[in-house]
């Protein structure tokens, strides 16, 4: 690009006194301007863009004639100001050379009717003490399934031993906060937690703890290893900040909303048609009362207008500072009070300004306030209005800005059929990333029986199992488990606790007792507690709910089976859909919790 002196200013932004010349090396466009005459003309290629004129004289007329600086013939002037205020807001110094690249390839760029490329879902499910015998079962659940599974264990070569030397494998310990970087859990959907504090004979045991697969009251048992608050407790603690972001919440992840007197950190700018030589004009505001509720909302309005062949108006979110992982998430739901008319959203996974957006529309109810769901797997990659067919599939982990827009164009030369010129408002309570509906939990937890027991009011400890009565003596192990289940009811995950009664390793295959309000006593098969575990994964009725489960075997039987004619499967949603939220035993304590 070449210019002489200056003493006049061009269309494109050169000071000059006589003919400037604005060339690409590339032949795409060329722009001349002559002092003499003040006139101007753009060239794209084999286009020639309508002649644009300007008048020195005007510079000092007003403050609008001092924006207003540049005119079509015959149409409205065009806002240089603001368009050069709109790409620093957004992207710092503009590069003059991309964006006239990219407008060319705006108008040279043909359609496809390629289908897009579709969005990539994960759904590893994690489990954790995957070497005991609980977990153990559980993976070989998931891999005869053909599911994918990734192990979180402490010591390699057991694990692999253990569980094959191709098994998806993090080293980490769940007492040791720093082995646990939320990195290594990105991608996985759900989890299953077996870890547990271990308990064993004071006077030894087997190499393959034959003692132990006994039972603990066929044993006088110790703590073997970290201490029950150290694994109950605090592991608890670092385990869920390690997979939070990466399970998801089930009342989804606010992006943009007013709770309590957060509002989050997003920063949002119009970015309208004056990019492309247009007028229309729009703003985001804050109304302190605006919402249906009394409170504060955000506020879309402006002018949209079809002048200068523009016809959209937005409003765009700064680039985030970190990108928004929402992985664990199925869609974005927005909050609004509609006008009738059909919006875009626009979700960008690039910090380049002038990107693919991926995009979906949507119709709202004239002066109704309502939530609009918007499926990832909807979105479909755009760039000036065209579908890009060769555009990545869309990442939801790695969300970089979000953008909500009124536009004369729909995709691909359709056109909006709510679309109409004028001003118009379109007020946003909240934006929140959600899981789809009917949720299922996404933690499963294997607890105990008992863990609400120890110095209940009027309990005969006599009849009580062995953990119960020495509960002080295992330092204080029920008491934990009880804080380290209260951990993942206060999280906001969705979750499922069972609390199995004594494991065994007998066979699956006997009647089972599901009750509520940590009472039962008796035994359960290990393998029976894995095959609970999977199948609450994938249940609505398992959600929020913690139970105990037992065998009706009574402990003097043992439980067998002929392995030519094993007992069918059980369906558990027979017992899940009669579980209740919110019971779990601590009613009895709420007067007189255990001391630790």
């Amino acid at each position: 690009m070449s210019s002489s002196s200056s003493s006049s200013s061009c269309c494109c932004g050169v000071v000059s006194s006589s003919p400037v010349v604005l060339s690409n090396p590339r032949g795409g466009f060329t722009a001349r301007c002559s002092a003499r005459t003040n006139r101007k003309v753009l060239f794209l290629g084999s286009k020639q863009f309508p002649r644009i004129t300007y008048s020195p004289s005007n510079r000092a007329s007003s403050r609008l004639s001092q924006r207003a600086v540049i005119a079509f013939a015959g149409q409205q002037p065009w806002d240089v100001s603001r368009f050069v205020k709109t790409l620093f807001f957004f992207n710092g110094p503009p590069n003059p050379l991309k964006i006239v690249e990219s407008i060319i390839s705006s108008f040279t760029s043909p359609a496809s009717s390629e289908v897009p490329k579709k969005m990539e879902t994960s759904n590893v499910v994690l489990v954790t003490g995957a070497t005991g015998g609980v977990g153990r079962r559980v993976v070989d659940i998931f891999r005869k399934k053909g599911l994918p599974v990734r192990v979180l264990a402490r010591n390699e070569e057991k694990a692999r031993s253990m569980l094959g030397p191709d098994v998806d494998l993090i080293i980490g310990d769940v007492t040791k906060e720093d082995t646990l970087d939320p990195k290594l859990f990105k991608g996985i959907k759900k989890v299953v937690n077996a870890v547990s504090v271990i308990v064993g004979p004071k006077e030894g045991d087997t190499p393959d703890r034959q003692k132990y697969k006994q039972g603990i009251k066929f044993f006088e048992p110790e703590i073997k290893g970290p201490s029950p608050e150290m694994v109950e407790y605090i592991g608890m603690q670092n385990l869920i900040n390690a997979i939070k972001n990466s399970v998801g919440l089930s009342e989804g992840k606010l992006l943009f909303g007013f709770k309590g007197n957060v509002s989050g950190n997003i920063v949002w700018g119009a970015l309208d048609d004056v990019v492309m030589g247009g007028v229309s004009e729009s703003a985001f505001q804050i109304l302190p009362t605006g919402s249906e509720t009394g409170g504060p909302t955000g506020l879309f309005k402006g002018t949209v207008s079809t002048s200068n062949n523009g016809g959209f108006t937005s409003v765009r979110t700064k680039n985030f500072t970190v990108p928004e992982d929402l992985s664990a998430y199925d869609g974005i739901e927005l909050r609004l009070k509609g006008d009738g008319r059909r919006y875009k959203l626009i979700i960008r996974t690039s910090f380049e300004w002038d990107t693919v957006g991926y995009t979906a529309s949507f119709d709202t109810t004239k002066r109704e306030w309502q939530s609009v769901k918007i499926p990832f797997s909807s979105l479909r990659p755009v760039f000036r209005a065209r579908t890009m067919t060769d555009a990545p599939p869309f990442d939801a982990g790695n969300i970089t800005s979000l953008q909500l827009m009124f536009s004369k164009f729909e995709y691909d030369g359709k056109l909006n059929p709510t679309f109409t010129e004028g001003p118009f408002e379109l007020p946003f309570s909240s934006i929140r990333a959600y899981i789809h509906e009917p949720i299922t939990p996404r933690f499963v937890h294997v607890s105990s029986a008992g863990v609400t027991r120890p110095e209940r009011p009027g309990l005969d400890l006599s009849k009580q199992p062995p953990a119960v009565r020495l509960n002080k003596e295992l330092g204080s192990i029920l008491t934990y488990k009880l804080k380290g289940e209260d951990l993942i009811r206060e999280s906001g995950i969705p979750y499922t606790i069972v609390r199995p009664c004594a494991l065994t390793e007998e066979p699956a295959g006997a009647d089972l007792i599901f009750d509520q309000g940590d009472n039962i006593t008796g035994k359960i098969s290990r393998e029976e507690v894995a095959r609970i575990c999977v199948a609450a994964l994938a249940s609505p009725n398992a959600v929020g709910k913690t139970f105990e489960v037992k065998s009706t075997v009574p402990f003097s039987e043992p439980y067998v089976i002929d392995p030519s004619n094993p007992p069918p499967e059980k369906d558990y949603e027979v017992y899940f859909k009669d579980l209740k939220e919110g019971i779990t035993g601590k009613e009895a304590l709420e007067t007189t919790p255990a001391q630790v």
